[in-house]
């Protein structure tokens, strides 16, 4: 277990797990606990024994609740460009970041907690899980990358719906416009996150971050463009021991044994 003041981290089977730790806070997001986890990230990066993360909150209330409003409320125009501009920067890190990440959303995501949930790949939430971005109703807009990042998960209207009111919605509802993957009973979140994990990792690890790559790329580029770069990692899987092992194994009608090469 890596000691950091505000994250618990543990690497276990191939899948890091990252657990945000402010439980008297509810994991808010101050500067201290997103600079640990920028290095925390870069850590991770850079660690070819992690094949995928997951990433969650401690204590049973929260996954993020937020952003620290407390640190927030005396903040200049300068100031809170820049507080808004390190997060921002951690959730570019975390959705960039070569390994899948899934969010196992056990309580409030809301605001900065929303906003780091929608820069995971895939998002499995509790039963208890409330969604929401009540940025507008402290007199401020989402600032981590909502007004970003939801419209393309949700749609504009729905997204702009969202934000505008403020409102807080159920895991239900979540699930139903397509803000998270799965939604799981309380006790069961974790186990469904790490089954989801193992299957992935069972894959061909190249060929499912190439394909990572392809959809963040592609999402910021027009059709052609990103036809043009699913291409190109298209071709890059043939110079893999993996594609090999993947397609003899077929053909053999045997299971295939990946190595990650």
């Amino acid at each position: 277990m890596s000691q950091y003041t505000n994250l618990l981290f543990e690497v276990k089977d191939s899948i890091g797990m990252i657990t945000l730790h402010r439980p008297k806070a509810l994991n808010a997001l101050n500067t201290e606990l997103l600079q640990e986890l920028s290095n925390l990230l870069d850590r991770i990066k850079e660690d070819t024994s992690i094949g995928i993360v997951i990433i969650t909150g401690s204590g049973e209330k929260a996954f993020v609740a937020g952003a620290d409003i407390a640190e927030m409320q005396t903040l200049t125009a300068i100031e809170g460009r820049n507080f808004g501009k390190i997060g921002q920067d951690v959730f570019n890190k975390l959705e960039s970041l070569p390994q899948p990440v899934i969010a196992a959303i056990n309580g409030f995501a809301l605001g900065g907690g929303c906003e780091l949930a929608m820069a995971c790949d895939i998002r499995i939430a509790s039963e208890k899980a409330k969604f929401g971005q009540p940025e507008v109703s402290l007199g401020i807009t989402p600032g981590f990358g909502g007004t970003q990042r939801l419209p393309r998960l949700v749609g504009k209207g729905r997204a702009k719906e969202l934000i505008y009111t403020g409102d807080i919605i159920d895991a239900g509802e979540a699930y139903r416009i397509g803000l998270v993957n799965k939604v799981a009973a309380p006790d069961e979140l974790m186990n469904v996150a790490k089954a989801m994990a193992e299957k992935i990792l069972s894959r061909a690890s190249v060929a499912v971050q190439l394909s990572k790559a392809a959809v963040n790329e592609g999402l910021n580029m027009d059709l052609a463009s990103g036809i043009a770069y699913e291409a190109e990692v298209f071709g890059l899987c043939f110079a893999t021991e993996d594609q090999k092992e993947g397609m003899t194994a077929f053909v053999e009608k045997r299971k295939a044994n990946f190595s990650g090469k």
